[in-house]
């Protein structure tokens, strides 16, 4: 039964990345995949959340939102594509800069949101 969860939730993951992707990209018109980072970043901030809020979730909750919606949510696979159509592009300087913004930005939400979830654990 969790595992059949644990895909549902990644299909609404996965449905939520869509949505937030569409509203990025139609609001904010630049050359570089700002959606894929955000994405990326907010979804580090959760787990990260998640995480250190573990001890107070049962494990298949955490499964079911870490694993299966935080999962489909981000986006690695997708932020790796970009950064090589970036440098497909002659564009190397962007996607160094942008393959850095997302290595530290997600680190430094997924620190963030550890502290955050730990400190809502007690």
């Amino acid at each position: 039964m969790i595992s059949l969860l644990v895909a549902l939730a990644g299909g609404l993951g996965a449905g939520a990345r869509y949505v937030v992707d569409t509203l990025i990209t139609g609001r904010f018109h630049t050359r570089l995949p700002v959606a894929t980072l955000t994405i990326n970043v907010i979804g580090s901030f959760l787990l990260g959340a998640l995480t250190g809020w573990a001890g107070a979730v049962h494990p298949d909750v955490r499964h079911v939102l870490g694993v299966g919606f935080l999962g489909g949510f981000t986006t690695f696979s997708t932020a790796s594509v970009e950064l090589v159509r970036l440098v497909r592009a002659d564009r190397a300087k962007a996607a160094i800069a942008l393959a850095l913004a997302m290595v530290v930005t997600s680190l430094l939400a997924a620190a963030s949101g550890l502290a955050l979830g730990a400190a809502w654990a007690g």
